[in-house]
């Protein structure tokens, strides 16, 4: 064994690293890259789900939004109130009301209730299943489809499957939006927290149409807006639609549908 090699070999690659442990060091400082250093408390901060419920990409990029003021101090739908003060009181700036939201799915249709073309027994995605004839098996072609892309998609464990259709346990959604994103029937959306009453429904067919494939379908007649002493319900495409704004949780709407398709939250 000749041993000079060996010792050459090792010279040249201790060299090697040195010379490489050099150059990182100096490429770290040559193009190092100043962060405000309320980034890391903001981020550090914020609940850490990086659920992209914000519309940024994790916490890390909310906290760089905030800083640079291209979102607001309360733009954590998963931390809410109290992480919006706490991130405020970092920025120096008022933290703002923080209105609690959560998902709710527009449909009562579940198997009692909603009538069926076919059976289907493929794959439980409803994304698959909006390839099938009709866009899926129950003969509302608005209805919950009831596979669970929308379960499988909630980081929170907030939404779950009931007798064929999604289910939000309101205590444990965090408003994230996956859900929402889910969906490709459009039936989820985000309504604040404390609401009193919303349409379960979402089919845009006329009311003769509706009763022949749901028994709880919203039929656009009109009574819930008619009896609603805030205007607060609004009819378009046949369908009812409360403003959770206007909406004082009278239950005037709910009481006069005829289809109970109004639901008290």
């Amino acid at each position: 064994m000749n041993t000079t090699a060996i010792i050459t070999a090792v010279i040249v690659i201790a060299l090697l690293g040195l010379i490489l442990g050099l150059f990182l060091g100096f490429s770290a400082k040559a193009f190092h890259v100043e962060t405000d250093p309320r980034e890391e408390k903001i981020t550090g901060t914020l609940p850490g789900n990086n659920c992209g419920g914000c519309g940024y990409p994790g916490c890390s990029g909310l906290a760089a939004a905030i800083v640079a003021g291209d979102a607001p101090v309360n733009g954590c739908p998963v931390g809410g109130e109290a992480v919006a003060k706490k991130v405020a009181e970092i920025m120096g700036v008022d933290a703002g009301e923080s209105i609690r939201m959560v998902a709710f799915v527009r449909c009562a249709g579940d198997c009692e209730q909603a009538g069926r073309d076919y059976e289907y027994h493929g794959e439980q995605d409803c994304r698959m299943a909006m390839f099938l004839p009709g866009g899926g098996e129950k003969s509302c072609n608005f209805g919950c489809l009831g596979y669970g892309s929308c379960v499988s998609a909630c980081p929170f464990d907030a939404i779950h499957v009931e007798k064929g259709i999604a289910v939000v346990d309101k205590e444990a959604c965090k408003a994230c939006g996956k859900c929402v994103e889910a969906c490709p029937k459009k039936l989820i959306e985000l309504i604040p927290y404390d609401a009193k009453y919303a349409v379960a429904c979402a089919s845009k067919d006329k009311g003769p149409d509706v009763m022949k494939k749901c028994k709880t379908g919203c039929v656009g007649c009109m009574l819930c807006k008619k009896n609603c002493p805030k205007e607060a319900v609004e009819i378009a495409d046949f369908l009812a639609h409360i403003d959770q704004e206007k909406c004082e949780g009278c239950g005037a709407c709910a009481e006069k549908c005829p289809k109970k398709v109004i639901v008290k939250l």
